[in-house]
């Protein structure tokens, strides 16, 4: 069953007869990674690189990945340098990590099978990654005032509280979001699983019992208004009985987000985020969080996960001598008992959230896929 608001790649440009150029050699490529497991949603962040390098090249008359050379990779490693958005700002380093990481890889591929007689890519530098705080996390009081905005009487409101409660409580990806299936969610037991999560791996994980409720009063009132035959068991569905995709996702979220008057941007990585910025500051451990967000290291959950302010305030009173107006009685009698992950003093961006949007980021003459300005019909 396709799944609505999904993007449909552009063909890769050239000639798609030349068993040389860069639309044959592209496809084997893909089929490659399909064959050593790689997942389809890497796969089609390579397509969507591959595809805007190759166009790039077909400007210049370049359709054969034999006849690149490095001057020319370089080149295009400085137009992604240079170009801008239609908003006027121009591509992140990690856009422009995301666009250069597939064209290594590709141009690795076709030396390894004798394709090319040298790899133009193998000393492509690719740009140093920001380190920098997230754009916004919600607070505790911030969520519920989007939790409410639904209108619950009605089978789509319905669906979409039940839809906001399981991203707040369990902080699932999106892309796992939309693949969840009925039979993922035990309303009783208060767990959800999620199947082929990031690295094609399952994990099962608590939710609450306030989205297990909201989840069981969907799937009784309002999933079977909106089922249409044949039923292929996907949780949450659209209005026209199909699985959501994962941009379709990002635009009913994000509306709610705006309509709730918080101020705050985002979307599903929005909860994502929120969820384990307020287990760190429920004094959860972080390996806790680690498994929560299916992390595989857990250097990664360190990265991903915003130091809260409040808590590092707390340890700032209580251990800067000048922090307080009167003198510290003794070294280390007002520090918190609890001791505090210094790891998670790590303020950088959510890389897991930037590399999923980055290699599909539009430049300014190419179709932009960012949140909607207005909310989309569900």
């Amino acid at each position: 069953m396709p799944r609505r608001g999904e993007r449909k790649p552009k063909p890769i440009a050239g000639d798609p007869a030349d068993p040389a150029g860069f639309p044959a050699l592209t496809a084997e490529f893909l089929e490659s990674m399909g064959v050593r497991g790689y997942s389809p949603r890497t796969i089609e962040n390579h397509l969507a690189a591959l595809g805007y390098v190759a166009a790039w090249l077909s400007e210049r008359g370049i359709g054969r990945p034999a006849e690149v050379t490095k001057p020319m990779l370089d080149a295009y490693q400085r137009h992604l340098f240079h170009r801008r958005k239609p908003d006027g700002t121009p591509l992140s380093f990690r856009a422009q990590h995301s666009r250069l990481v597939p064209i290594r890889a590709f141009f690795k591929w076709l030396a390894r099978q004798n394709r090319i007689l040298y790899n133009p890519a193998s000393e492509l530098e690719l740009p140093k990654l920001e380190r920098r705080l997230p754009r916004a996390v919600l607070s505790a009081e911030e969520v519920e005032r989007v939790l409410a905005v639904p209108d619950v009487a009605e089978a789509v409101g319905l669906r979409d509280r039940a839809l906001l409660e399981i991203l707040y409580a369990t902080g699932i990806r999106r892309s796992e979001l939309a693949r969840l299936a009925v039979f993922d969610l035990d309303t009783e037991r208060l767990t959800l699983t999620v199947r082929q999560g990031k690295g094609r791996k399952d994990r099962m994980i608590p939710t609450s019992p306030r989205a297990a409720a909201w989840a069981g009063r969907y799937l009784a009132d309002a999933r079977p208004k909106l089922a249409v035959e044949p039923d292929d068991g996907t949780l949450f569905l659209t209005v026209d009985g199909t699985p959501f995709g994962v941009d379709r996702l990002t635009g009913l979220v994000a509306s709610y987000v705006r309509r709730s008057g918080v101020g705050k941007p985002g979307a599903c990585h929005l909860f994502r985020h929120t969820m384990a910025t307020l287990m760190l500051e429920g004094g959860a451990d972080i390996r806790f969080i680690q498994q929560m967000l299916g992390h595989a290291d857990i250097s990664t959950t360190q990265i991903y996960t915003q130091v809260s302010l409040r808590q590092l305030r707390a340890i700032h009173a209580a251990t800067h001598p000048g922090a307080a107006n009167t003198p510290r009685r003794g070294r280390g009698e007002d520090r918190p008992a609890a001791a505090f992950d210094a790891e998670v003093l790590h303020l950088v961006l959510d890389a897991e959230a930037a590399t999923e949007h980055a290699a599909a980021e539009p430049p300014a003459d190419e179709s932009s896929h960012r949140t909607p300005s207005r909310p989309p019909q569900p």
